[in-house]
């Protein structure tokens, strides 16, 4: 298997002006030699990041992004508040500094007035945190983001990268009773939404990769916003808005694994004056979802937020019907996260115009799924992960919608593992390249949760789930059980498995025909070009 088969080179990466691929002498648009491992949770993330933080001492760098964050947030337990966390950092001579997406205004259900309250316990603890809206109408900063570096440590150096923010209801595990911390959902997630979500913690030199990507939005010389109110408020407010300027980058750490990373990510295509970084904007991304599909064969694993846009899951489509023995797997959620009149049809409108593309495409080859927890509370799934045949992997901030592939930023990593799955002699895509260790065991930990299956004794017995067919059906036939046993009333004990078949609500032509330019213009802008738009390129 050759890298370039399923990654992107620096040429077909579209953002010439990015300092990404320039960071090594080849030019190599990867690093090789990591160590990624998946958080499966908010739960497991928050620990891993709580002890992580409170290892650094005097001189440390701490770095983040995200697009909400709750000061009061309990990474784990009492006393462990991540404006506080971030804070005593600070305090300890930790150089902290971040960036948060300034939000729209909080009656509009976004979070202004949090992500400005914990800039402000950072700033008062020594700390640096902007607001940053340098974003298209409408749009937002997604990425969430954690980089720790240690001068004279490097073995200590990581870096977060996932779907997980630094707010309320992030906080669940396996069990998936909610956050205790919870802010308010649609009805049928009720008081303390249960919450699936994915972060992957990366040792080796990637770290440095993310550390540069942090530094380019860091330095933009842009103003945070060009709205005369925000400036205004600004000024009221007395908010920091120069960036101090960052020690300089330290030696990316040493190798210290068997995974390539690649760091890719969306800007837009910022009106009247672009990016520094991205001048065009930067749509690596979806580029990336379009080259690893065309090499998809066998099984397609999604776990999203959204599986929104027919224009986006084209290209899963098209995968499927080039393709008799590929079959797809979604993990969505059941119901949108929030309920209304309006917002319920324009959240539902895109995904059942793609389900339709999708399975006019593959037929029963396309199984969609929600979860629910062991009481029956529908699981709200946040997570952003796509594994194809076992050997591609892809974890972030993106959902596969127009927006997340053109209009926010977003910052996912695609991780191949160097070594083969020791249970996979065949070849399960047919191309030769063979599962590897990482994508594999990443899938089989999902579905495991999912189907309510124990760990097998891997030293022993490959688990029936590594063949792509078997797994198709043992989904189906989880699923299956439950929705039977829910139609029978719930009679005698529940079978095994969270998985129910996801059947969106029917909406008649009228509401389709009202919601559909709504959700277009409003809830999956377009951030191309208009050549690029034009020529339905990315």
């Amino acid at each position: 298997m050759e890298l370039t088969d399923w990654l992107l080179t620096s040429g077909e990466r579209g953002n010439a002006a990015t300092r990404l691929d320039d960071r090594r002498r080849d030019r190599a648009a990867w690093s090789e030699g990591n160590h990624v491992r998946p958080l499966v949770h908010g739960a497991t993330y928050f620990r891993a990041l709580l002890s992580a933080i409170r290892s650094q001492r005097a001189g440390d760098l701490l770095l983040f992004t995200d697009w909400r964050g709750d000061p009061g947030e309990r990474l784990e337990g009492e006393g462990s508040e991540i404006g506080a966390v971030l804070g005593e950092a600070a305090g300890r001579g930790v150089i902290v500094k971040g960036l948060v997406w300034r939000s729209h205004l909080d009656r509009f259900d976004f979070s202004e007035t949090e992500n400005r309250h914990l800039g402000e316990e950072i700033e008062a603890a020594g700390g640096e945190c902007l607001l940053d809206m340098r974003v298209r109408p409408g749009g937002s900063h997604h990425q969430k983001l954690v980089v720790l570096r240690h001068p004279g440590r490097p073995g200590l150096d990581i870096a977060f990268v996932g779907g997980i923010d630094l707010c309320h209801n992030r906080n669940d595990d396996a069990a998936h009773r909610g956050d205790s911390q919870s802010q308010p959902m649609a009805a049928a997630y009720g008081p303390h939404p249960p919450w699936h979500d994915v972060q992957l913690a990366i040792r080796g030199p990637a770290v440095g990769d993310l550390e540069a990507g942090f530094r380019e939005r860091w330095e933009d010389p842009a103003p945070l916003s060009r709205s005369p109110l925000t400036r205004l408020r600004e000024l009221i407010h007395r908010e920091d808005t120069d960036a101090d300027a960052l020690p300089p980058q330290l030696p990316d750490p040493e190798p210290c694994g068997t995974h390539t990373v690649q760091v890719l990510r969306t800007y837009p295509n910022r009106l009247l004056r672009g990016y520094a970084y991205a001048p065009d904007g930067e749509r690596s991304i979806a580029r990336s979802y379009l080259k690893a599909l065309r090499r998809a064969r066998a099984l397609i694993y999604v776990e999203d937020q959204y599986l929104w846009s027919p224009h986006v899951v084209q290209c899963f489509a098209r995968a499927l019907a080039d393709n008799s023995g590929l079959r797809l797997i979604a993990v969505v959620p059941s119901f949108p996260e929030q309920d209304g009149r309006l917002t319920l049809p324009m959240n539902l409108i895109g995904r059942i115009s793609a389900l339709e593309r999708l399975r006019r495409a593959g037929g029963p080859r396309v199984a969609v799924y929600g979860l629910e927890n062991h009481a029956g509370t529908p699981v709200y799934v946040h997570a952003k992960v796509c594994v194809i045949d076992d050997v591609w992997t892809s974890v972030g901030s993106d959902n596969i919608n127009l927006r997340s592939w053109t209009h926010d930023s977003e910052l996912n990593c695609a991780v191949l593992d160097g070594t083969r799955d020791p249970w996979e002699p065949r070849d399960p895509g047919g191309l030769g390249d063979g599962a590897r260790t990482f994508a594999r065991n990443l899938r089989l930990e999902l579905s495991r949760e999912h189907l309510d299956r124990g760990e097998t004794d891997a030293a022993h017995t490959p688990d029936v789930l590594c063949d792509p067919g078997s797994a198709f059906d043992a989904f189906a036939e989880t699923a299956a059980a439950l929705d039977s046993w829910c139609d029978r009333g719930q009679r005698g004990p529940r079978p095994p498995g969270r998985l129910r078949t996801y059947h969106p609500p029917r909406l008649s032509r009228t509401v389709k025909a009202l919601s559909l330019p709504l959700y277009r213009l409003v809830v999956d802008p377009d951030g191309r070009p208009l050549r690029l738009r034009r020529h339905n390129s990315y």
